[in-house]
């Protein structure tokens, strides 16, 4: 859809910017900095104390409810009598007390009213988890979490100018949830915007009728048409819709590089996914190196760590977001009872899955990723993947942080670039040796394919010495096999899931073929 020029024959985002001065917002949110690098630095030195303040308000609040009650909680609990009285629960297990409180039910799990749920399907699950937001969750971890995103990032860029210019946040959708009149659910990020100040509305684009809208590719059309002529210095999303958008920018203004038409665009908010193979793509279509990029862990049910260091990949761990934190190692998962570690009790380089408490009524939660410690003093973690998506189908272990350092190499060293990739397990039949099957959409074909499969292979076994055992001279896992993604299959694969935008993903691996198979046919097609 073309754009009108404008009285003077130039395209709007040819249309030069005008430059605010506001010393006054400059002022405030110089001394907000200030106050709050105070309270950060107070966790960084005293994190275990910290901690056990935050267990001890969720305990008061806690024995308020329902849960609370049931589980015998009181508010003068120490960790181990906590830990008796509620075990680790997955959705599953706390699906019954989400249940009363969708049918209108008070005080389930926290004190205060639940009126939204964040609706999370996970990765591909036909099955919709809703995880409910209390009003202290928004204000006190989520909303605290993006002005902590802000704080930090103006104090390691004091020469920044974001504040001069708009927002581009791409979110997801709402609806009106039709079990109880008085609740609402949608994507975690819509929840965050029908909520937040209408002050704020003022700073991010586009509007509220565009940013939650359900139709996906409708949505990506109006945000192009909407936001192209905006004075956008940040964007926050999820990478890969991220990139569905510019491109389609792209399509429209006949550009090829962002800054053409954003040119004070200065920052990259992202999570959900790693940055990792997108990171070349971004490069491309935002040449200049003066972009930065700045990763968050933020999820349904929290938000949990900045990047607070440009120089480093690490994200901090935010300890008095009203969030306990436990950690499972991986070989207790599966368990009946698994052990979990507090704060002071983890290492670093070992990977655990993570529990949380937290201010919106999820008790010994486990959410599902796993992460490794870098630092433990101070706590900063990297994700390193999903509980349920791996592969071990003959006891190689493989997780996303494995696939994810083996690709970027291959990727590296061939001059490729890719999309979005899975791979899934070929299980041993007919005598022959089980293997690998990676299943990748190339951004840019490597030179020579069977170089890529080879580099990725010892990579694999440069980072994971149970897939380098495995593959001692192929006897029991033979050579990873990669098949080439036509163009936008995962993306059509997605769409007719009916799973497009928002926080939906593409599952890097599985210990089965389900979704692989379902790739391949859908592949077979074009």
């Amino acid at each position: 859809m073309p754009y009108l020029r404008d009285d003077r024959g130039r395209e709007p985002w040819a249309q030069p910017f005008k430059t605010y001065r506001m010393p006054l917002l400059n002022s405030l949110v110089s001394w907000l900095t200030i106050k709050r690098l105070n309270q950060i630095d107070l966790f960084r030195k005293y994190p275990h104390q910290v901690q056990m303040e935050v267990l001890q308000g969720l305990l008061r609040q806690g024995a308020r409810t329902s849960f609370g009650r049931a589980h015998g909680l009181e508010p003068s609990h120490e960790l181990e009598q906590f830990r008796a009285r509620v075990p680790i629960r997955d959705y599953d297990g706390l699906k019954p007390y989400v249940d009363r409180l969708l049918k209108g039910e008070k005080s389930v799990l926290w004190p205060s009213d639940i009126k939204w749920f964040a609706k999370s399907s996970g990765t591909t699950s036909d099955r919709s988890k809703f995880i409910p937001v209390s009003r202290e969750a928004l204000e006190k971890c989520h909303f605290r979490g993006a002005k902590d995103v802000l704080v930090l990032y103006s104090h390691n860029h004091p020469d920044s100018k974001l504040y001069a210019g708009k927002g581009l946040t791409l979110g997801g959708s709402h609806q009106i949830n039709n079990i109880s009149n008085d609740s609402y659910f949608g994507d975690l990020s819509a929840v965050l915007i029908q909520n937040t100040p209408f002050w704020a509305h003022f700073i991010r684009t586009p509007d509220l009728s565009i940013a939650l809208m359900d139709e996906w590719e409708s949505k990506i059309e109006r945000m192009a048409q909407a936001t192209i002529n905006q004075n956008v210095t940040s964007i926050s999303g999820v990478p890969s819709w991220t990139l569905t958008l510019i491109k389609r920018i792209f399509e429209i203004t006949g550009k090829s590089d962002l800054h053409d038409i954003w040119p004070r665009l200065e920052l990259f908010i992202h999570g959900g996914v790693s940055f990792v193979p997108y990171r070349d793509e971004f490069r491309r279509v935002i040449p200049s190196g003066q972009m930065r990029y700045l990763e968050t862990y933020n999820a349904s049910e929290g938000f949990f760590a900045i990047q607070d260091d440009p120089a480093s990949d690490s994200m901090l761990l935010m300890l008095d977001y009203d969030v306990f934190y436990e950690f499972v190692p991986m070989d207790q998962l599966g368990l009946e009872n698994p052990q979990a570690l507090a704060l002071e009790e983890v290492r670093s380089g070992v990977n655990y899955a993570m529990v949380i408490t937290t201010n919106g009524g999820l008790w010994r939660y486990m959410i599902g990723d796993t992460v490794m410690f870098t630092s433990t003093n101070p706590y900063k973690i990297k994700i390193t993947g999903r509980t349920k998506y791996f592969i071990n189908a003959f006891g190689e272990e493989i997780i996303e942080d494995n696939a994810r350092e083996a690709l970027r190499v291959a990727c590296e060293r061939t001059q490729a670039s890719l999309v979005e990739y899975t791979a899934a397990p070929i299980y041993m039949e007919r005598g022959q040796t089980g293997g690998h099957q990676w299943l990748i959409e190339f951004e840019r074909l490597p030179e020579s394919l069977d170089r890529f499969a080879d580099l990725l292979d010892l990579s694999l076994k440069a980072v994971n010495s149970d897939y380098e055992a495995k593959r001692y001279k192929d006897l029991t896992l033979g050579p990873p096999r990669v098949v080439v993604a036509r163009p936008g299959l995962f993306y059509d694969w997605l769409k007719r899931k009916g799973k497009l935008g928002g926080q939906h993903k593409v599952p890097r691996l599985a210990n089965h073929r389900d979704f692989m198979d379902e790739l391949l046919a859908l592949n077979a097609e074009a």
